[in-house]
């Protein structure tokens, strides 16, 4: 199953998708503020170009599991992301995916966003729990 990532932020998404198999991740680029006109019609665009089978939305939570002001703000994206496509849409905890992200992107010499980066740990975390 071909399954696109998102890790909602205000100025940048991070994007990732997996190969048609649901086995490997890979950054996209980040879309600037997803939440304006422009950054909807790019989110609609990866995903029109991708045609993923189901959308996972990071839910970034303290580290003692509560939800903050940020996971209801990715709540809030997903449920509007929801009501736009076809596929379902679910959330995922997306806690520590950044810190993962950075130390990947500096070992491995990565030129992919750090929000994109992000996305990628974020669904293999989701890809591996499914498997």
């Amino acid at each position: 199953m071909k399954v696109l990532a998102l890790d909602h932020g205000s100025a940048r998404t991070g994007v990732a998708v997996s190969d048609p198999t649901g086995t490997i991740a890979r950054p996209l680029p980040a879309i600037a503020r997803v939440d304006s006109p422009a950054g909807r019609r790019a989110l609609d665009a990866v995903i029109a170009a991708e045609a993923p089978e189901r959308i996972v939305v990071g839910e970034p939570r303290a580290m003692s599991g509560e939800r903050g002001v940020q996971a209801r703000a990715a709540a809030g994206f997903a449920g509007r992301l929801k009501s736009r496509v076809t596929v379902p849409v679910e959330m995922w905890d997306e806690r520590l995916t950044t810190v993962e992200g950075g130390r990947r992107g500096r070992e491995g010499g990565s030129r992919a966003d750090l929000d994109s980066l992000a996305a990628c740990v974020l669904l293999e975390a989701y890809l591996a729990a499914r498997a």
